[in-house]
């Protein structure tokens, strides 16, 4: 639902019960203050942000990443229990998808959300985009990939 209301600014009542219209929602910030978080959540997806592995080639990202250290019953930290944590939309031109990954206690490849958690968002949403025949809306990457591979131009 956050995610919902950075991309246009009002906040979605949601409902698991199908209906003709949307129930309306309502503003919980300014169009400018959605529009520059968006591009705060872009940069957190570019080549110096904490979650580059959630770039996904042709389609401007935007995302957040979280690292939580995961507190004992006797209420103290625990050594090593974390829950790693992106949350992303794509593309940002024209939002189409939200997801957000929280994977418990990870084994594998650290334990930060840009790490272990962003990667998975780039999997699941790289095949969704495909299947629901989603256009790119960052042609320029895929120029800059092609000629890095020594393929020329799109």
């Amino acid at each position: 639902m956050a995610a919902a209301a950075i991309n246009n600014d009002d906040l979605a009542s949601l409902t698991l019960i199908k209906q003709d219209q949307q129930p309306a929602g309502h503003q919980v910030m300014k169009a400018a203050t959605a529009r520059t978080v968006l591009k705060m959540m872009e940069q957190v997806v570019g080549p110096k942000g904490t979650a580059q592995q959630a770039a996904i080639p042709g389609y401007r990202v935007a995302g957040k990443t979280g690292t939580v250290k995961k507190t004992a019953s006797d209420g103290g930290y625990q050594q090593d229990n974390y829950m790693s944590v992106f949350a992303g939309i794509v593309p940002v031109s024209q939002p189409r998808l939200v997801m957000a990954v929280m994977i418990d206690q990870p084994k594998q490849n650290g334990y930060y959300g840009g790490q272990v958690a962003a990667p998975v968002f780039k999997e699941v949403l790289t095949h969704a985009l495909r299947l629901m025949n989603i256009s790119p809306d960052d042609l320029s990457s895929l120029q800059q990939m092609a000629q890095s591979d020594g393929q020329g131009v799109l």
